[in-house]
């Protein structure tokens, strides 16, 4: 008798743990020639607000680590994809229709980008904050820290988009609620997989899948979001409504741009997303 396969299911990642969709909904994923892959989740707006709570939960303790334990942990997430690298080339491969080279490129690309990010964790402070020269016996210090919980539309590209945007919005101290490629959302969920055995804590990193239109909204309206990053959002007239929803509590937004993923980011990612704190301290006290 034939051995019937094992099929995966790809849920939800809120909270350090997997939850099927409250709605019940699910989507077809195809694979780059039109043939099903499999159903993912299809989050929704209650969802959407879960994952906001995880977040909210887990900044407290997530921003008041030192940098340097930060900078462990997103380490630690690099170790354990290089050693799901096989698995990875495969999904993507299957996803993107990619030779095996070019997957082995950008699993390369990925690791190598949480490596470089984890190294400016406790370097960043260095480099945008500084000690300011003031008129009077005062002692007066700029620091970068962490805004809150940032909402990030990812890229299409479904491992190195991904990592691009959430590497630097954690290293920095924030924690986020990341809405999937919509096109390709399975590697997401597997990346969750690995952040969940890599010492992430529950609720800093959480991963919705399903329709970009319909859950970007609810989280760009949300009132406990700090920030939006619209890195994925590739309609104009979305990205504007997206923008005008975000400035009913002052969100930080990351407008849509050209990026090559694979070129050396520079640190954008991370100050966007940071506030300068200024302490004013007497001299000889």
């Amino acid at each position: 008798m034939d051995r019937i396969d094992v099929r995966k299911t790809y849920k939800l990642y809120i909270g350090g743990a997997f939850p099927r969709s409250e709605s019940g909904r699910s989507y077809e994923v195809l694979d780059a020639k039109g043939r099903f892959l499999a159903n993912a989740s299809h989050a929704s707006r209650k969802d959407a607000r879960d994952a906001v709570v995880a977040a909210r939960s887990a900044f407290k303790g997530w921003s008041s680590r030192t940098a340097y334990n930060r900078a462990q942990v997103v380490y630690r997430i690099a170790e354990v994809l290089e050693s799901r690298r096989a698995q990875f080339e495969q999904e993507l491969r299957d996803a993107e229709g990619i030779s095996v080279g070019k997957a082995r490129d950008v699993v390369d690309a990925a690791v190598d980008r949480l490596v470089w990010y984890a190294g400016w964790a406790d370097k960043l402070g260095q480099v945008v904050g500084n000690a300011n020269p003031v008129a009077g016996p005062f002692f007066n210090l700029s620091t970068p820290e962490a805004t809150g919980v940032v909402a990030v539309v990812a890229p299409a590209s479904p491992l190195l988009g991904l990592v691009s945007v959430l590497a630097p919005v954690i290293t920095t101290g924030n924690t986020c609620v990341v809405l999937a490629s919509q096109e390709h959302p399975l590697t997401s969920i597997t990346l969750a997989e690995v952040m969940a055995t890599a010492d992430v804590p529950a609720g800093v990193v959480n991963i919705l899948t399903g329709q970009r239109a319909e859950v970007a909204p609810w989280l760009a309206s949300h009132m406990d979001v700090n920030a939006l990053d619209l890195t994925g959002v590739d309609d104009p007239s979305l990205a504007v409504s997206l923008e005008v929803a975000a400035a009913d509590n002052l969100k930080r937004v990351r407008r849509p741009r050209a990026e090559d993923l694979l070129a050396t980011p520079d640190l954008s990612r991370m100050t966007d997303f940071v506030e300068t704190k200024t302490v004013w301290h007497p001299m000889g006290v």
